[in-house]
């Protein structure tokens, strides 16, 4: 039976279990996925004991992504570029990494947004952590003329902008709302919205009709920004899209068969979502 894991810490939110277990039992496959919480002094001893403790592979999180980067073989041109793994499998002996965040991402907004990279003249994604990095790595795989990056801390944005060249623009906060005119694309990669934390406050009246805007925060589906933008009969799209299709090429990895990201899949895990909040 093959054995993989999400490692992170804390780990305990995981919903990835709950994904992987619904695949293995519907494609019928001898196999198990489990969560494993790592501080990060530990964490280079985990990885490289993986495969004494019997595992095919695994999922990380945070905060071990760079780490997992540093100790894996890297031929992924996304994980090169982000500096970040989320994705660890064997070949042979030899540990593999890829990055999929970009994947889900980008496979989210085509499923439910089909068409929405079309044409893209100008894109605002808010916040500079790591998944605006990997966002930003996606949109202009997609085309995107241009990104205006809006960070609480301006000088983060500037950091990251200049990683990604000309067609990223640094802005700060307080010029978020200026920034929407004309933007055919918003993206919230920061925390605001999500249970616990305070609310994305913006005023979304600048904004094209035609604008969609996406949250990659799921917990909850509906966050205070995508329910201001469904109010303003705007297009939206929830982050929880982005937790499923990325979990798809480890699997595959892994256990040797595609999944599909199905409406069965989804329901189960927002059924979880629901049942926990």
């Amino acid at each position: 039976m093959k054995r993989a894991f999400v490692v992170g810490y804390p780990i305990s939110h995981s919903r990835s279990p709950l994904i992987h277990g619904f695949w293995l039992k519907e494609l019928g496959i001898q196999g198990s996925y489990e969560r494993i919480a790592v501080e990060p002094a530990a964490f280079e001893t985990f990885v490289r004991t993986l495969a004494e403790q019997g595992f095919v592979g695994g999922n990380v999180t945070v905060p071990h992504k760079e780490a997992a980067f540093r100790l894996a073989s890297v031929d992924d041109p996304v994980a090169r570029d982000l500096e970040a793994v989320n994705t660890l499998w064997f070949e042979g002996s030899q540990l593999k990494g890829m990055n999929t965040d970009v994947t889900g991402f980008l496979a989210n907004l085509d499923q439910e947004a089909p068409g929405w990279s079309a044409g893209m003249k100008q894109a605002v994604v808010l916040g500079a952590g790591g998944a605006s990095r990997a966002i930003l790595y996606g949109l202009l795989q997609r085309g995107a003329e241009r990104i205006l990056l809006i960070n609480r801390t301006l000088e983060r944005a500037e950091a990251l902008a200049r990683h990604f060249g000309t067609k990223v623009t640094a802005l700060a906060w307080d010029q978020a709302e200026t920034a929407l005119a004309g933007a055919e694309l918003v993206v919230n990669t920061t925390s605001l919205g999500m249970k616990g934390q305070p609310p994305l406050d913006l005023d979304l009246s600048r904004l094209p009709k035609s604008a969609l805007v996406t949250d990659i925060v799921y917990v909850p589906l509906e966050t205070p920004l995508l329910a201001a933008a469904r109010q303003a009969r705007l297009a939206t799209v929830d982050g929880l899209g982005m937790l499923l299709h990325q979990a798809v090429p480890g699997f595959e990895r892994w256990f040797g068969a595609r999944p599909e990201v199905t409406p069965q899949l989804r329901a189960l895990v927002l059924a979880d979502i629901e049942a926990k909040a």
